[in-house]
């Protein structure tokens, strides 16, 4: 039976599919204390481990396993649980298999919320998700979400979603898209950039609060803009002159009033020389003392459709192969047009890691993990714009009916099966 929700203190959270931690550190930035981290790739858990004090050190469980293994039941009535299950199935680089591809693990997302319901949920994935080949199963996403309880006839059956879907379509009906133990579901696509990442990177966020807090997601404003970019460089010659660079600008630039429109109050875009400052050049096969994981690295070299990062721009979004690196968006250009590799401490300012975190694994694997990431100033945005959610309802006080939920529970989910089979 459901009884007056009020927000915990100090707000806790668990993360499944953790990679190398950018959103773990993100929705840390925002005030959640971690419990566990859950991660399959020993690499990445060996990240984790190396800078486990930022995670909340012996308070949090780095969990190195499958998590089709995993009990979620002792983590109930954690305050966030977060997720970037994995994006290979949607990716539009992969092999497009989608729902039915078996790095598809989105089940183990909606298990993990039935055997801990929390009060809010985040998931993170890539762009390609939302193709419209792929609408029906976004829907089915938001859908099961939304009905935690409403479960499949077959979790065992990869194509089962599609029946899965028909009656969580009859539930959302039923209750005119809100249960009284489920979740309110929004999603939303954002770019990095948007917010003061110095890299164009769009991914989509899934966030859900509980039914009975009776509050919406309301997801983040933009901060920073192309816009504001093009008047730092082209108008007042601002972004110019702070990298002390002689470049040309002009008050009368006959686009300035557009320009000066669209970006209205927002900052510039934080370019990939932004990121960069202060960092010196990288020396092959060297760790500059003071800098971890600042080495260069030998071989980069140019191709159609792979000719690096312009350095005054945010970078190309980093990406993550699963046979190696993709030389092109892991490259800098400079301005002579000649391109050398980022050094896994470069790319880790790319996607906002702080400079004292540490990367274990060879290069290859250093930077598979991070161009998995989701970087951390996002995640901490998102985080924080779940965290303002969860503070205005704990303000109220009124609740549906705990009968209501009671018979829900007991009753109608049950006939909603039934009506399935």
């Amino acid at each position: 039976m459901l009884d007056l929700v009020m927000l915990p203190h100090p707000s806790t959270s668990i993360e499944l599919f953790t990679g190398a931690g950018g959103l773990a550190l993100g929705v840390a930035s925002a005030g959640f204390k971690h419990r566990l981290l859950l991660e399959y790739n020993r690499y990445a858990c060996n990240t984790l481990r190396a800078n486990h004090q930022l995670f909340g050190g012996d308070r949090c469980l780095v969990h190195e396993g499958d998590v089709r293994d995993f009990d979620f039941r002792p983590y109930a009535g954690v305050t966030l649980l977060a997720a970037g299950a994995p994006c290979q199935p949607f990716s539009i680089a992969g092999r497009h298999r989608a729902a039915n591809d078996e790095r598809n693990l989105f089940p183990e997302v909606f298990r993990a919320v039935r055997e801990t319901r929390p009060l809010a949920v985040v998931i993170e994935n890539v762009k390609g998700l939302l193709r419209p080949v792929l609408r029906d199963f976004v829907k089915y996403i938001e859908l099961q979400l939304a009905y935690p309880d409403v479960l499949p006839d077959d979790p065992a059956n990869p194509d089962g979603w599609r029946d899965h879907l028909v009656t969580l379509s009859r539930a959302d009906a039923r209750y005119g898209g809100e249960a009284p133990t489920g979740y309110r579901v929004r999603k939303q696509l954002l770019n990095a950039a948007d917010f003061g990442v110095p890299q164009r990177r769009e991914r989509v966020f899934f966030v859900a609060l509980r039914s009975d807090l009776e509050s919406w997601w309301t997801p983040p404003a933009p901060t920073h803009s192309f816009e504001a970019l093009k008047i730092s460089k082209e108008v007042s010659g601002e972004y110019w002159a702070r990298h002390r660079l002689n470049r040309k600008s002009s008050l009368g630039h006959p686009s300035a009033g557009k320009w000066l429109r669209s970006a209205g109050t927002t900052a510039p875009w934080v370019t990939l020389r932004d990121a960069l400052v202060e960092l010196p050049e990288p020396v092959n096969g060297a760790d500059l003392k003071g800098f971890h994981n600042h080495i260069g690295q030998p071989g980069a070299k140019a191709y159609p459709g792979h000719t690096g990062s312009a350095l005054d721009l945010p970078s190309k979004t980093l990406k993550a192969g699963v046979h190696g690196v993709p030389g092109g968006e892991n490259m800098l250009r400079r301005v002579n047009g000649s391109v050398r590799y980022l050094t896994i401490r470069e790319a880790a300012r790319v996607q906002t890691f702080p400079d004292k975190y540490r990367f274990l694994g060879a290069w290859s694997e250093a930077m598979r993990q991070i161009g998995n990431a989701v970087p951390v100033k996002l995640g901490g945005i998102v985080a924080s714009s779940i965290l303002s959610g969860l503070m205005a309802a704990a303000t109220r006080t009124t609740l549906p009916p705990a009968a209501r939920a009671e018979q829900y529970v007991q009753e109608e989910i049950p006939g909603l099966l039934i009506g399935s089979r």
